[in-house]
Protein backbone atom coordinates (compact mmCIF):
# COMPACT_ATOMS: atom_id res chain seq x y z
CA UNK A 1 0.00 0.00 0.00
CA UNK A 2 1.29 3.43 -0.78
CA UNK A 3 2.18 5.61 1.96
CA UNK A 4 -0.91 8.24 0.42
CA UNK A 5 -2.83 5.58 0.67
CA UNK A 6 -2.13 4.58 4.29
CA UNK A 7 -2.16 7.82 5.64
CA UNK A 8 -5.91 8.13 4.16
CA UNK A 9 -6.85 4.93 5.54
CA UNK A 10 -5.88 6.01 9.26
CA UNK A 11 -7.51 9.14 8.47
CA UNK A 12 -10.67 7.61 8.09
CA UNK A 13 -10.59 5.33 10.86
CA UNK A 14 -9.69 7.84 13.11
CA UNK A 15 -12.57 10.23 12.14
CA UNK A 16 -14.84 6.99 12.26
CA UNK A 17 -13.89 4.78 15.14
CA UNK A 18 -16.74 2.80 14.21
CA UNK A 19 -14.53 1.65 11.60
CA UNK A 20 -11.94 0.61 14.17
CA UNK A 21 -13.82 -1.52 16.57
CA UNK A 22 -15.58 -3.31 13.21
CA UNK A 23 -12.16 -4.14 12.14
CA UNK A 24 -11.15 -5.73 15.79
CA UNK A 25 -14.56 -7.68 15.52
CA UNK A 26 -13.97 -9.16 12.26
CA UNK A 27 -10.18 -9.70 13.47
CA UNK A 28 -12.01 -11.38 16.87
CA UNK A 29 -14.77 -13.35 15.14
CA UNK A 30 -12.10 -15.42 12.32
CA UNK A 31 -9.25 -15.60 14.83
CA UNK A 32 -11.83 -17.31 17.80
CA UNK A 33 -12.46 -20.62 18.43
CA UNK A 34 -15.31 -22.85 19.59
CA UNK A 35 -14.01 -23.84 23.43
CA UNK A 36 -15.17 -27.56 24.13
CA UNK A 37 -14.85 -30.94 22.44
CA UNK A 38 -15.30 -31.48 18.72
CA UNK A 39 -18.26 -33.88 17.86
CA UNK A 40 -17.44 -37.80 17.14
CA UNK A 41 -19.50 -40.66 16.56
CA UNK A 42 -19.36 -42.73 19.75
CA UNK A 43 -18.01 -46.18 18.69
CA UNK A 44 -20.26 -48.95 18.47
CA UNK A 45 -18.82 -52.53 17.89
CA UNK A 46 -20.84 -53.72 14.81
CA UNK A 47 -20.89 -57.64 14.13
CA UNK A 48 -19.22 -58.69 10.22
CA UNK A 49 -23.01 -59.77 9.60
CA UNK A 50 -26.85 -60.00 11.15
CA UNK A 51 -27.12 -63.37 13.07
CA UNK A 52 -29.63 -65.36 10.64
CA UNK A 53 -28.52 -63.35 7.36
CA UNK A 54 -28.55 -66.36 4.56
CA UNK A 55 -25.12 -66.35 2.97
CA UNK A 56 -22.18 -63.02 3.23
CA UNK A 57 -23.34 -59.65 4.26
CA UNK A 58 -24.07 -57.81 0.86
CA UNK A 59 -24.43 -54.02 0.31
CA UNK A 60 -28.46 -54.68 -1.01
CA UNK A 61 -30.59 -54.92 2.34
CA UNK A 62 -34.51 -55.60 2.07
CA UNK A 63 -34.87 -51.68 3.82
CA UNK A 64 -33.83 -50.31 0.27
CA UNK A 65 -37.32 -51.21 -1.03
CA UNK A 66 -40.57 -48.81 -0.69
CA UNK A 67 -43.07 -49.73 1.72
CA UNK A 68 -45.69 -49.89 -0.81
CA UNK A 69 -43.10 -52.77 -2.59
CA UNK A 70 -42.78 -55.10 0.40
CA UNK A 71 -46.42 -56.72 0.26
CA UNK A 72 -47.69 -55.12 -3.38
CA UNK A 73 -51.35 -55.45 -1.49
CA UNK A 74 -53.50 -52.31 -2.92
CA UNK A 75 -55.69 -52.56 0.16
CA UNK A 76 -52.75 -52.25 2.86
CA UNK A 77 -51.08 -49.53 0.87
CA UNK A 78 -54.61 -47.48 0.87
CA UNK A 79 -54.80 -48.10 4.42
CA UNK A 80 -51.32 -46.89 5.00
CA UNK A 81 -51.72 -43.83 2.70
CA UNK A 82 -54.53 -42.74 4.72
CA UNK A 83 -52.79 -43.22 7.87
CA UNK A 84 -49.76 -41.16 6.97
CA UNK A 85 -52.42 -38.48 6.19
CA UNK A 86 -54.78 -38.80 9.39
CA UNK A 87 -52.39 -40.21 12.30
CA UNK A 88 -52.22 -37.95 14.60
CA UNK A 89 -49.45 -39.35 16.42
CA UNK A 90 -47.34 -38.46 12.93
CA UNK A 91 -49.42 -34.85 13.45
CA UNK A 92 -48.05 -34.60 16.82
CA UNK A 93 -44.22 -35.43 16.12
CA UNK A 94 -44.57 -33.08 12.97
CA UNK A 95 -45.48 -30.04 15.49
CA UNK A 96 -42.41 -30.96 17.37
CA UNK A 97 -40.17 -30.85 14.54
CA UNK A 98 -41.68 -27.54 14.00
CA UNK A 99 -40.74 -26.16 17.55
CA UNK A 100 -37.20 -27.67 17.24
CA UNK A 101 -36.67 -25.66 14.10
CA UNK A 102 -38.02 -22.35 15.56
CA UNK A 103 -35.65 -22.92 18.58
CA UNK A 104 -32.96 -23.69 16.08
CA UNK A 105 -34.24 -20.24 14.73
CA UNK A 106 -33.91 -18.43 17.33
CA UNK A 107 -30.53 -19.72 18.83
CA UNK A 108 -28.86 -18.38 14.87
CA UNK A 109 -30.61 -15.14 15.92
CA UNK A 110 -27.79 -14.63 18.50
CA UNK A 111 -25.18 -13.99 15.70
CA UNK A 112 -26.60 -11.38 14.56
CA UNK A 113 -26.83 -7.34 16.45
CA UNK A 114 -30.43 -6.97 18.75
CA UNK A 115 -31.55 -3.58 17.80
CA UNK A 116 -33.98 -1.95 20.14
CA UNK A 117 -35.20 1.56 19.74
CA UNK A 118 -37.68 2.99 22.94
CA UNK A 119 -39.17 6.72 23.35
CA UNK A 120 -41.03 9.21 26.21
CA UNK A 121 -43.09 12.25 25.85
CA UNK A 122 -43.96 13.94 28.65
CA UNK A 123 -44.35 17.16 30.66
CA UNK A 124 -44.49 18.43 34.82
CA UNK A 125 -42.89 20.11 37.32
CA UNK A 126 -40.02 19.50 38.98
CA UNK A 127 -39.44 16.55 37.46
CA UNK A 128 -36.86 14.46 35.20
CA UNK A 129 -37.56 11.31 33.61
CA UNK A 130 -40.36 11.07 36.04
CA UNK A 131 -38.23 11.00 38.82
CA UNK A 132 -38.72 14.19 41.30
CA UNK A 133 -35.81 16.90 40.53
CA UNK A 134 -35.61 20.71 41.07
CA UNK A 135 -36.02 22.40 38.07
CA UNK A 136 -36.39 26.22 36.71
CA UNK A 137 -40.50 27.24 37.59
CA UNK A 138 -42.64 26.53 35.38
CA UNK A 139 -43.77 23.23 33.25
CA UNK A 140 -40.92 21.12 31.39
CA UNK A 141 -41.41 19.09 28.70
CA UNK A 142 -39.57 16.15 27.81
CA UNK A 143 -38.98 13.97 24.75
CA UNK A 144 -36.40 11.03 23.91
CA UNK A 145 -36.75 9.06 21.08
CA UNK A 146 -33.25 6.30 21.09
CA UNK A 147 -32.50 3.32 18.61
CA UNK A 148 -29.57 1.00 20.42
CA UNK A 149 -27.89 -1.75 19.40
CA UNK A 150 -25.94 -4.55 21.41
CA UNK A 151 -24.15 -7.47 20.01
CA UNK A 152 -21.88 -10.08 21.24
CA UNK A 153 -18.72 -11.26 19.95
CA UNK A 154 -18.67 -14.99 19.73
CA UNK A 155 -14.84 -15.12 20.37
CA UNK A 156 -15.39 -18.22 22.21
CA UNK A 157 -17.81 -20.06 20.04
CA UNK A 158 -20.48 -20.27 22.93
CA UNK A 159 -23.15 -18.99 20.17
CA UNK A 160 -21.63 -21.16 18.02
CA UNK A 161 -22.02 -24.22 19.84
CA UNK A 162 -25.25 -23.06 20.94
CA UNK A 163 -26.18 -23.00 17.40
CA UNK A 164 -25.12 -26.59 17.25
CA UNK A 165 -26.72 -28.34 19.92
CA UNK A 166 -30.07 -26.28 18.77
CA UNK A 167 -29.19 -28.30 15.42
CA UNK A 168 -28.77 -31.48 16.58
CA UNK A 169 -32.21 -31.32 18.44
CA UNK A 170 -34.06 -29.85 15.64
CA UNK A 171 -32.06 -32.92 13.10
CA UNK A 172 -32.93 -35.24 16.15
CA UNK A 173 -36.72 -34.60 16.06
CA UNK A 174 -36.76 -34.93 11.83
CA UNK A 175 -35.40 -38.39 12.61
CA UNK A 176 -38.11 -39.09 15.00
CA UNK A 177 -40.75 -38.14 12.81
CA UNK A 178 -39.40 -40.17 10.54
CA UNK A 179 -39.37 -43.22 12.62
CA UNK A 180 -42.56 -42.28 13.55
CA UNK A 181 -43.62 -42.64 10.13
CA UNK A 182 -41.81 -45.94 9.74
CA UNK A 183 -43.78 -47.37 12.92
CA UNK A 184 -47.12 -46.16 11.60
CA UNK A 185 -45.96 -48.10 8.58
CA UNK A 186 -45.40 -50.84 10.50
CA UNK A 187 -48.37 -50.87 12.69
CA UNK A 188 -50.92 -50.21 10.32
CA UNK A 189 -49.30 -53.63 8.37
CA UNK A 190 -49.44 -55.60 11.70
CA UNK A 191 -53.07 -54.33 12.59
CA UNK A 192 -54.00 -55.10 9.20
CA UNK A 193 -52.10 -58.56 8.39
CA UNK A 194 -53.93 -59.78 12.37
CA UNK A 195 -56.74 -58.31 11.29
CA UNK A 196 -56.81 -61.18 7.89
CA UNK A 197 -55.61 -64.05 10.69
CA UNK A 198 -57.96 -63.77 12.86
CA UNK A 199 -60.63 -63.99 9.79
CA UNK A 200 -58.57 -67.17 8.87
CA UNK A 201 -59.03 -67.80 12.52
CA UNK A 202 -62.86 -67.55 12.80
CA UNK A 203 -63.03 -69.58 9.43
CA UNK A 204 -61.41 -72.80 10.95
CA UNK A 205 -63.39 -72.32 14.25
CA UNK A 206 -66.83 -71.79 11.95
CA UNK A 207 -65.65 -75.19 10.47
CA UNK A 208 -64.76 -76.94 13.52
CA UNK A 209 -68.64 -75.79 14.76
CA UNK A 210 -70.25 -76.93 11.75
CA UNK A 211 -68.04 -80.28 11.74
CA UNK A 212 -69.06 -81.29 15.71
CA UNK A 213 -72.49 -80.13 14.76
CA UNK A 214 -72.98 -82.77 11.55
CA UNK A 215 -71.03 -85.49 14.17
CA UNK A 216 -73.81 -84.60 17.09
CA UNK A 217 -76.17 -85.20 14.67
CA UNK A 218 -75.10 -87.88 13.49
CA UNK A 219 -74.54 -89.33 17.01
CA UNK A 220 -78.12 -88.07 17.92
CA UNK A 221 -79.54 -90.32 14.86
CA UNK A 222 -77.80 -92.92 15.86
CA UNK A 223 -79.15 -92.76 19.78
CA UNK A 224 -82.31 -92.50 18.49
CA UNK A 225 -82.20 -95.37 16.53
CA UNK A 226 -81.29 -97.59 19.14
CA UNK A 227 -77.26 -97.93 18.07
CA UNK A 228 -75.69 -95.71 19.92
CA UNK A 229 -76.14 -94.38 24.02
CA UNK A 230 -76.49 -90.72 25.42
CA UNK A 231 -72.90 -90.55 26.20
CA UNK A 232 -71.47 -89.76 22.64
CA UNK A 233 -74.18 -87.64 22.03
CA UNK A 234 -73.29 -85.38 25.14
CA UNK A 235 -70.01 -85.42 24.87
CA UNK A 236 -70.13 -83.90 21.07
CA UNK A 237 -72.56 -81.35 22.69
CA UNK A 238 -70.39 -79.97 24.82
CA UNK A 239 -67.31 -80.22 22.12
CA UNK A 240 -69.53 -78.18 19.97
CA UNK A 241 -70.88 -75.44 22.76
CA UNK A 242 -67.08 -74.99 23.14
CA UNK A 243 -66.53 -74.42 19.17
CA UNK A 244 -69.64 -72.14 19.56
CA UNK A 245 -67.59 -70.34 22.37
CA UNK A 246 -64.54 -70.09 20.01
CA UNK A 247 -66.12 -68.46 16.94
CA UNK A 248 -67.94 -65.44 19.37
CA UNK A 249 -63.93 -65.17 21.00
CA UNK A 250 -62.79 -64.52 17.69
CA UNK A 251 -65.64 -62.26 16.75
CA UNK A 252 -65.02 -60.04 19.81
CA UNK A 253 -61.10 -60.11 18.62
CA UNK A 254 -62.06 -58.99 15.22
CA UNK A 255 -64.40 -56.18 16.43
CA UNK A 256 -61.57 -54.72 18.93
CA UNK A 257 -58.70 -54.96 16.22
CA UNK A 258 -60.52 -53.09 13.54
CA UNK A 259 -61.09 -50.16 16.39
CA UNK A 260 -57.65 -49.92 16.55
CA UNK A 261 -57.07 -50.35 13.08
CA UNK A 262 -59.06 -47.14 12.53
CA UNK A 263 -57.87 -45.66 15.34
CA UNK A 264 -53.90 -45.67 13.55
CA UNK A 265 -56.07 -44.51 10.42
CA UNK A 266 -57.19 -41.50 12.44
CA UNK A 267 -60.68 -41.92 12.28
CA UNK A 268 -63.75 -43.13 14.85
CA UNK A 269 -63.86 -47.33 15.67
CA UNK A 270 -65.91 -48.69 13.59
CA UNK A 271 -65.77 -52.02 10.96
CA UNK A 272 -63.32 -52.35 8.10
CA UNK A 273 -64.23 -54.34 5.39
CA UNK A 274 -61.45 -56.31 3.84
CA UNK A 275 -61.78 -58.60 0.70
CA UNK A 276 -58.19 -60.25 0.94
CA UNK A 277 -57.90 -63.44 2.29
CA UNK A 278 -54.52 -64.18 4.88
CA UNK A 279 -53.25 -67.21 2.32
CA UNK A 280 -53.84 -65.14 -0.95
CA UNK A 281 -51.51 -62.15 0.10
CA UNK A 282 -47.72 -62.87 -0.93
CA UNK A 283 -44.21 -63.05 0.88
CA UNK A 284 -41.41 -61.14 -0.72
CA UNK A 285 -39.04 -63.98 -2.21
CA UNK A 286 -35.60 -62.19 -1.17
CA UNK A 287 -34.94 -60.23 2.16
CA UNK A 288 -31.43 -59.51 2.26
CA UNK A 289 -30.16 -57.99 5.11
CA UNK A 290 -27.58 -55.57 4.35
CA UNK A 291 -24.45 -54.59 5.67
CA UNK A 292 -24.74 -53.95 9.70
CA UNK A 293 -22.46 -50.60 9.54
CA UNK A 294 -25.12 -49.41 7.22
CA UNK A 295 -28.00 -50.10 9.76
CA UNK A 296 -26.43 -46.87 11.99
CA UNK A 297 -27.26 -44.57 9.14
CA UNK A 298 -30.49 -45.49 8.06
CA UNK A 299 -32.65 -46.18 10.94
CA UNK A 300 -34.17 -43.90 12.40
CA UNK A 301 -34.02 -44.14 16.31
CA UNK A 302 -30.25 -44.84 16.03
CA UNK A 303 -29.67 -41.28 14.21
CA UNK A 304 -32.34 -39.83 16.38
CA UNK A 305 -29.58 -40.98 19.23
CA UNK A 306 -26.88 -39.88 17.76
CA UNK A 307 -28.04 -35.91 17.33
CA UNK A 308 -29.31 -35.97 20.89
CA UNK A 309 -25.20 -36.84 21.40
CA UNK A 310 -23.93 -34.63 19.02
CA UNK A 311 -25.99 -31.67 21.20
CA UNK A 312 -24.96 -32.84 24.40
CA UNK A 313 -21.36 -32.44 23.41
CA UNK A 314 -22.04 -29.07 22.11
CA UNK A 315 -23.57 -28.29 25.51
CA UNK A 316 -19.93 -28.95 27.07
CA UNK A 317 -18.39 -26.31 24.73
CA UNK A 318 -21.42 -24.25 25.71
CA UNK A 319 -20.31 -24.56 29.55
CA UNK A 320 -16.87 -23.75 28.79
CA UNK A 321 -17.36 -20.51 27.16
CA UNK A 322 -18.51 -19.52 30.46
CA UNK A 323 -15.67 -19.32 32.00
CA UNK A 324 -14.43 -16.78 29.59
CA UNK A 325 -15.36 -13.32 29.31
CA UNK A 326 -17.97 -12.31 27.22
CA UNK A 327 -17.38 -9.49 24.81
CA UNK A 328 -20.04 -7.56 23.42
CA UNK A 329 -20.26 -3.92 21.13
CA UNK A 330 -23.12 -1.61 21.98
CA UNK A 331 -24.23 1.34 20.60
CA UNK A 332 -26.90 4.02 20.62
CA UNK A 333 -28.30 7.10 18.43
CA UNK A 334 -31.08 9.52 19.40
CA UNK A 335 -32.64 12.83 20.45
CA UNK A 336 -33.01 14.27 24.09
CA UNK A 337 -34.45 16.89 24.82
CA UNK A 338 -35.48 19.04 27.85
CA UNK A 339 -37.09 21.10 27.86
CA UNK A 340 -39.30 19.94 24.30
CA UNK A 341 -39.16 22.86 21.97
CA UNK A 342 -35.29 22.06 21.58
CA UNK A 343 -36.00 18.60 20.35
CA UNK A 344 -35.22 19.41 17.03
CA UNK A 345 -31.93 20.88 17.95
CA UNK A 346 -28.49 19.97 17.27
CA UNK A 347 -27.78 19.94 20.63
CA UNK A 348 -30.01 17.11 21.81
CA UNK A 349 -29.18 14.63 19.61
CA UNK A 350 -27.19 11.76 21.73
CA UNK A 351 -24.63 8.84 20.13
CA UNK A 352 -22.63 6.51 21.58
CA UNK A 353 -20.58 3.18 20.73
CA UNK A 354 -18.45 1.22 22.88
CA UNK A 355 -17.44 -1.94 24.06
CA UNK A 356 -18.46 -4.10 27.12
CA UNK A 357 -16.48 -7.17 28.60
CA UNK A 358 -17.95 -9.44 31.32
CA UNK A 359 -16.38 -12.46 33.24
CA UNK A 360 -16.54 -14.20 36.03
CA UNK A 361 -14.47 -14.00 39.17
CA UNK A 362 -16.26 -16.71 41.71
CA UNK A 363 -19.07 -18.10 41.64
CA UNK A 364 -18.84 -20.63 44.46
CA UNK A 365 -18.25 -23.59 41.84
CA UNK A 366 -21.17 -23.27 39.96
CA UNK A 367 -19.44 -23.14 36.62
CA UNK A 368 -17.81 -25.95 37.45
CA UNK A 369 -20.93 -27.98 38.36
CA UNK A 370 -22.83 -26.53 35.42
CA UNK A 371 -19.58 -28.18 32.82
CA UNK A 372 -19.77 -31.36 34.84
CA UNK A 373 -23.38 -31.91 34.08
CA UNK A 374 -22.60 -31.06 30.75
CA UNK A 375 -20.20 -34.00 30.39
CA UNK A 376 -22.45 -36.69 32.81
CA UNK A 377 -25.32 -35.69 30.24
CA UNK A 378 -22.88 -36.58 27.38
CA UNK A 379 -21.60 -39.42 28.50
CA UNK A 380 -25.45 -40.61 29.57
CA UNK A 381 -26.39 -39.42 25.60
CA UNK A 382 -23.72 -41.68 24.33
CA UNK A 383 -24.77 -44.64 26.20
CA UNK A 384 -28.04 -44.43 24.94
CA UNK A 385 -27.11 -44.00 21.45
CA UNK A 386 -24.62 -47.31 21.99
CA UNK A 387 -27.42 -49.52 23.28
CA UNK A 388 -29.92 -47.99 20.85
CA UNK A 389 -27.52 -49.38 18.23
CA UNK A 390 -27.19 -52.34 20.20
CA UNK A 391 -30.87 -53.22 20.44
CA UNK A 392 -31.11 -52.04 16.45
CA UNK A 393 -28.70 -55.02 16.03
CA UNK A 394 -30.49 -57.50 17.93
CA UNK A 395 -34.16 -56.69 16.32
CA UNK A 396 -32.60 -57.52 12.97
CA UNK A 397 -30.94 -60.56 14.08
CA UNK A 398 -34.49 -61.85 16.02
CA UNK A 399 -36.44 -61.21 12.79
CA UNK A 400 -34.07 -62.85 10.17
CA UNK A 401 -33.60 -65.86 12.65
CA UNK A 402 -37.79 -65.63 13.47
CA UNK A 403 -38.30 -65.63 9.67
CA UNK A 404 -36.12 -69.26 9.14
CA UNK A 405 -37.59 -70.77 11.74
CA UNK A 406 -41.50 -70.24 10.84
CA UNK A 407 -40.59 -71.53 7.20
CA UNK A 408 -39.29 -74.95 8.93
CA UNK A 409 -42.74 -74.90 11.34
CA UNK A 410 -44.81 -74.11 8.78
CA UNK A 411 -43.63 -76.99 6.41
CA UNK A 412 -44.21 -79.40 9.54
CA UNK A 413 -47.27 -78.32 10.58
CA UNK A 414 -48.75 -78.44 6.51
CA UNK A 415 -47.52 -82.51 7.48
CA UNK A 416 -49.40 -82.62 10.35
CA UNK A 417 -52.30 -80.66 9.28
CA UNK A 418 -52.40 -83.32 5.89
CA UNK A 419 -52.26 -86.18 7.98
CA UNK A 420 -54.80 -85.00 10.26
CA UNK A 421 -57.02 -84.47 7.41
CA UNK A 422 -56.25 -87.53 6.43
CA UNK A 423 -57.09 -89.61 9.98
CA UNK A 424 -60.53 -87.87 10.37
CA UNK A 425 -61.52 -89.27 6.97
CA UNK A 426 -60.06 -92.91 7.70
CA UNK A 427 -61.81 -92.63 10.91
CA UNK A 428 -65.25 -91.66 9.94
CA UNK A 429 -64.79 -94.03 7.64
CA UNK A 430 -63.93 -96.75 9.68
CA UNK A 431 -66.90 -95.74 12.10
CA UNK A 432 -69.50 -95.99 9.07
CA UNK A 433 -68.43 -99.16 8.60
CA UNK A 434 -68.67 -100.14 12.29
CA UNK A 435 -64.84 -100.37 12.65
CA UNK A 436 -64.12 -98.02 14.96
CA UNK A 437 -65.74 -96.49 18.18
CA UNK A 438 -66.71 -92.43 18.05
CA UNK A 439 -64.23 -91.78 20.52
CA UNK A 440 -61.45 -92.34 17.55
CA UNK A 441 -63.73 -89.91 15.33
CA UNK A 442 -64.04 -87.58 18.37
CA UNK A 443 -60.16 -87.77 18.80
CA UNK A 444 -59.51 -87.00 15.21
CA UNK A 445 -61.63 -84.64 14.66
CA UNK A 446 -60.32 -82.55 18.11
CA UNK A 447 -56.90 -82.87 16.82
CA UNK A 448 -57.34 -81.47 13.12
CA UNK A 449 -58.76 -78.24 14.01
CA UNK A 450 -56.45 -76.92 16.80
CA UNK A 451 -53.41 -78.08 13.79
CA UNK A 452 -55.12 -76.02 10.95
CA UNK A 453 -55.77 -73.08 13.67
CA UNK A 454 -51.48 -73.47 14.37
CA UNK A 455 -51.09 -73.36 10.74
CA UNK A 456 -53.36 -70.58 10.27
CA UNK A 457 -51.14 -68.52 13.48
CA UNK A 458 -47.59 -69.70 11.89
CA UNK A 459 -48.89 -68.28 8.51
CA UNK A 460 -49.56 -64.86 10.35
CA UNK A 461 -46.18 -64.78 12.12
CA UNK A 462 -44.26 -65.56 8.88
CA UNK A 463 -46.19 -62.18 7.18
CA UNK A 464 -45.27 -60.22 10.79
CA UNK A 465 -42.21 -61.15 10.79
CA UNK A 466 -41.42 -59.60 7.01
CA UNK A 467 -42.56 -55.83 8.59
CA UNK A 468 -40.49 -56.31 11.86
CA UNK A 469 -37.87 -56.99 9.61
CA UNK A 470 -38.41 -54.28 7.54
CA UNK A 471 -38.76 -52.02 10.37
CA UNK A 472 -35.80 -53.27 11.57
CA UNK A 473 -33.65 -51.91 9.19
CA UNK A 474 -34.95 -48.68 8.53
CA UNK A 475 -36.80 -49.48 5.62
CA UNK A 476 -37.45 -46.92 3.07
CA UNK A 477 -34.69 -44.76 4.07
CA UNK A 478 -33.73 -44.04 0.68
CA UNK A 479 -37.48 -42.42 -0.01
CA UNK A 480 -37.90 -38.62 0.23
CA UNK A 481 -40.49 -37.26 2.81
CA UNK A 482 -42.91 -36.64 -0.05
CA UNK A 483 -42.34 -40.22 -1.49
CA UNK A 484 -42.76 -42.10 2.17
CA UNK A 485 -46.09 -40.02 2.68
CA UNK A 486 -47.78 -40.27 -0.75
CA UNK A 487 -46.59 -43.91 -0.99
CA UNK A 488 -45.37 -43.10 -4.93
CA UNK A 489 -42.30 -43.16 -6.46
Amino acid sequence: MSQSRASQTAGEQQRHPGIRAASLTAVLILTGCAVGPNYQRPKVTTPPAFRGAEGAAQQASFADVPWWDVFKDETLTSLIKTALANNYDLGIAATRVEQARQASAEARSQYFPAIDYQGRVGGGRNQLFTTPQANPPGVQGLAVAIASASWEVDVWGRIRRLNEAAKARYLSTEEARRGVMLTLVADVSTAYFRLLGLQRQLEIAVQSEDSFNQTRLLFTQRMEGGISSQLPVSRITAIQATSSAQVIEYQRQIALQEDQLSVLLGQNPGPIALKAKLLETTLPPEVPAGLPSSLLERRPDVLAAEQTVRAANAQIGVATADFFPKIGLTTFFGKLSIPLENFTSSVSTLSSFGATMTGPIFEGGRLKAQKRQAVAEWEQAKLQYQQTALNAFRDSADALISREKYDEIRVSQMKAVDSYEEAFKLANTRFDQGFSSYYEVLDTQQQLFPALSALAATELERRLVIIQLYRALGGGWKLTDQQFLSGTP
